[in-house]
């Protein structure tokens, strides 16, 4: 893409794909290694992803989301998780600042105090993050891999349970939403939704 503006123009939902298109691991890898650098609260990181292309599993999480087609031709299924642990996390992250001296003792020492105040026993809490952060990483995601030139469709039309089930999730994971990519089959193409003029959804005050 030239620029940002065409991006986020040209990025669609993309309602089924190409069957039989493979994406690498290297590929993903890549667009992964930018998607990390969305941003989250305190720098906790709460976005884990499982990324699916072995068959069988993409057709049982094909049943876990109302067999939806799109699942089963997508080049890979991708699960967004949100982590409801991640604040235990903030040691580590914080101490490369610290370390460096980017950081004192007693600012360190605030920071983790402050996070462990907010997370520790609110599990309501914990949860909220989990998915607004993951929600965020998300997002990124979807641009850099139409960026890549691949599609992508979020979806939440799925049971927690049963995915949570198939990936063997533990409890802390959280699944925000899927996201299914590969190549739009554009074989039918739709026009674009309503969308509101910005009157309608922004207030200036």
């Amino acid at each position: 893409m030239s620029n940002f503006s065409e991006l986020v123009q040209a990025r669609r939902s993309a309602m089924n794909f190409v069957e039989g298109v493979s994406i690498s691991k290297a590929e993903l890898e890549e667009m992964f290694s930018l998607a990390r650098l969305a941003p989250s609260s305190n720098n906790l990181q709460h976005a884990h992803y499982k990324v699916i292309t072995d068959p069988a599993v993409k057709e049982q999480l094909r049943k876990d989301a109302y067999n939806q087609y799109k699942v089963h031709t997508a080049s890979a299924v991708i699960i967004v998780y949100g982590d409801k642990n991640a604040y235990l996390q903030a040691p580590e992250i914080y101490s490369g600042l610290k370390l460096l001296g980017a950081m004192s003792q007693e600012e360190y020492d605030n920071t983790i105090q402050s996070i462990n105040d907010a997370y520790e026993g609110n599990d309501a809490f914990q949860r909220d993050e989990a998915i607004r952060n993951a929600s965020l990483s998300a997002m990124q995601f979807m641009l850099i891999a139409k960026d890549k030139g691949w599609d992508t469709c979020p979806m939440i039309g799925f049971v927690p349970e049963a995915v949570n089930a198939t990936l063997n999730a533990p409890d802390n994971l959280v699944p925000a939403l899927m996201i299914t990519i590969g190549k739009d089959n554009k074989h039918k193409i739709r026009p674009r939704g309503y969308r509101k003029p910005v009157n309608e959804f922004v207030d200036f005050i």
